[in-house]
């Protein structure tokens, strides 16, 4: 059977509003048919707290934290909670809905595309496996969760390793089209993360700084040293090729679409009133 092919598209290091940016512009110019679907790699500078499109940021959020640090900050154009963008593999999946390998549902594209950060793990030499929420408890849990803390808990479909979370994604469907995107952890500071947040007390944030040491991991964690990007980046590369049976095919972006990327990352991700709205 004949691979389908898409393009792979690789920023590695910029701006938090460039990266939310050209997501935005990858899923326009899919939804104008003006290239196959895409997957994309990407790293953050500087490293960013970015909250879901859904997230309260006064209520929530720590903007004397996230400006101590010295860290970006952004909305994502998808749900979920927040993310600190530090030491990891960034990905996104852009694809039309109607492509014949999409499922209708939200969750069931969710382990389509998943499957391609699975075969990753894999070519890593780690067992992942789909979180698959299956007490009441546990679906009640990702309704109304107890954390903004994007990796405190797994949701359906998400990637685990013995039990704890290695993979958090957030997906949206604009003009017919999917993009989903996430994060591949390979190292957390706990301390800086948690800092980020609010919290009713310090027992709350301590309590629950605790339980995510139960419920996530990062690669560091997981193999006992170090996993170096330039081992991640190609096994991840030919997770997705694996996983989706597909063939990436380099793709460089002509100047003429970075400058839509540019004009939409100052109109929009880096403007305060999209940021700030909730």
């Amino acid at each position: 059977m004949q691979k389908e092919t898409w393009y792979f598209i690789d920023t590695g290091y910029s701006d938090p509003s460039y990266n939310m940016a050209l997501d935005e512009m990858l899923l326009h110019w899919q939804n104008e048919g003006k290239m196959p679907p895409v997957v994309r790699f990407y790293d953050w500078q500087p490293a960013t707290l970015s909250i879901g499109y859904f997230q309260k940021v006064q209520k929530e959020i720590d903007l004397d934290a996230v400006e101590r640090h010295g860290f970006g900050f952004v909305r994502r154009p998808t749900g979920g909670r927040g993310v600190l963008h530090d030491n990891e593999l960034t990905y996104s999946v852009v694809v039309p809905e109607s492509h014949p390998e999409m499922p209708a549902t939200v969750t069931e594209a969710y382990r389509v595309i998943s499957e391609g950060i699975l075969q990753g793990f894999r070519e890593l030499g780690f067992h992942a496996s789909f979180a698959i929420p299956r007490t009441d408890e546990e679906k009640q849990a990702l309704k109304n969760p107890r954390s903004a803390v994007c990796f405190d808990a797994p949701s359906w479909y998400e990637l685990v390793v013995e039990g704890r979370k290695v993979a958090g994604s957030a997906q949206t469907r604009q003009k017919g089209v999917i993009l989903q995107h996430g994060s591949i952890i390979l190292d957390v500071d706990e301390e800086k993360l948690f800092d980020l947040f609010k919290y009713p007390s310090e027992r709350v944030r301590r309590r629950m700084q605790e339980g995510f040491k139960e419920k996530a991991v990062s690669l560091r964690e997981l193999a006992g040293h170090p996993v170096p990007m330039e081992d991640v980046r190609p096994a991840f590369k030919k997770g997705f090729e694996k996983g989706m049976n597909i063939e990436l095919k380099p793709y460089t972006l002509t100047p003429e679409e970075e400058q839509f990327v540019y004009d939409l990352a100052k109109d929009r991700y880096a403007n305060e009133e999209w940021t700030y709205r909730k």
